[in-house]
């Protein structure tokens, strides 16, 4: 019987940059962050160098069979208030495959088993439904609309803040 696929999330580190570099440059992922696909790899170097001792910020590289899958963010981490934003990307050629569902389990893990956070909430675009499934079955709950808080792809997007508690979490796993 064949071993089922290894998903892990690993710090980013320095040789990853270009993935990333290929990763923020995808118009259609960054379309869902809210951010123009526009950046140069030395900007991302410069980027990195400057925030790699930030205690605010974990990025993860998600690795699928020792391959670079996607990328899962926890930052503006507040540890007076205990909470922080959570993000994620998978590239193109993994999706599909269940993975944003598992790497967002694990970074959710990681804030709330590792950091002890209290909460973690995440904006997505509301017509973002796939994505907006996979946080709910996760355990993320709306806590409300922005309306037309982004401009994406030519127009003002609405946007939903959703919200997952350390309690909630721990409940459920």
């Amino acid at each position: 019987m064949d071993a089922e696929p290894v998903l892990r999330l690993r710090p980013l580190e320095r040789p990853d940059l270009p993935f990333v570099h290929r990763v923020a440059n995808d118009s259609q992922a960054m379309s869902y962050w809210f951010e123009e696909p526009y950046e140069s790899l030395a900007e991302l170097v410069d980027i990195y160098e400057r925030h790699i001792h930030d205690v605010r910020e974990r990025r993860f590289v998600i690795e699928h069979d020792g391959q670079q899958a996607g990328i899962v963010e926890l930052v503006e981490i507040d540890y007076i208030h205990r909470n922080c934003e959570f993000a994620i990307a998978i590239v193109p050629e993994f999706q599909g495959r269940g993975l944003a569902y598992e790497a967002t389990r694990a970074g959710i893990r990681h804030a709330f088993d590792i950091l002890n956070l209290h909460k973690v909430y995440l904006i997505v675009d509301v017509e973002n439904v796939k994505a907006v499934h996979i946080y709910e079955k996760v355990g993320f709950v709306a806590e409300g609309v922005l309306r037309e808080e982004y401009f994406a792809s030519g127009g003002y997007r609405d946007a939903v803040r959703m919200a997952i508690f350390q309690r909630d979490y721990w409940a459920q796993a």
